[in-house]
């Protein structure tokens, strides 16, 4: 079984409640050395995300929009420049994930939402971590010898194939692979496999097709 969230999340997490004040967010992030934390409710359960980013509205200058839409913008009690607690400063609903997430998911989940963590909720939505991309990363540390033995056991177990007919070496996380199969279908799904186990960085596949000969 492959690595879950759970297996590389943090459990010590820095939260605050919706109620918190921009100081004591500040507070928080500075003194934690983080640059968001999720938002809770009395519940424990992650409403939002708030982050330094969200604060710094507070000390740029802002470029007002002109006539009704500035006033309607500067009398906007929601708005980031006025806003004072959590509740208001947070982008909601949080991004989240549930710790038996495989990390590959956490990581696609952080590239395609551009977010350099992720609060990590229990099936009541209650936070019991945060996954981050340095922890999502701590895959590509899996040795090379059990990455070439998973890939032996794919190539035998799992495709059924002899590796009488196939080359495989694995350095640094980059796997080649060379060998003969019967259909170029097979020879595409078996990279692709192989691509997908935990701890490859890339395949080079040098896989041809033919028909194996005893």
């Amino acid at each position: 079984m492959g690595t879950t969230v759970a297996d590389v999340m943090t459990t010590r997490v820095i939260a605050v409640r919706r109620n918190a004040d921009f100081k004591q967010i500040a507070h928080v992030l500075r003194d934690s050395r983080v640059s968001a934390c999720p938002v809770i409710n009395d519940l424990g359960q992650v409403v939002g995300i708030v982050s330094e980013a969200d604060l710094l509205y507070k000390t740029a200058d802002a470029e007002l929009p002109a006539g009704l839409i500035r006033l309607r913008w500067k009398l906007g009690e929601e708005s980031k420049i006025t806003a004072i607690t959590a509740a208001q400063l947070m982008t909601s609903p949080a991004v989240v994930i549930e710790p038996d997430a495989p990390v590959q998911f956490a990581a696609r989940v952080m590239r395609d939402r551009r977010v350099k963590r992720l609060p990590v909720v229990n099936a009541g939505g209650e936070l019991i971590g945060v996954v981050s991309r340095a922890d999502v990363l701590g895959v590509y540390d899996r040795p090379d010898a059990d990455i070439l033995a998973e890939v032996t056991r794919v190539i035998e177990e799992e495709f059924g194939l002899s590796m009488a007919y196939f080359q495989a070496t694995v350095s640094s996380g980059v796997v080649t692979l060379s060998g003969l199969v019967a259909q170029q279908e097979t020879a595409l799904e078996l990279a692709a496999r192989i691509r997908h186990i935990e701890g490859v960085v890339a395949v080079r596949d040098r896989l041809t097709c033919g028909t194996p000969i005893d």
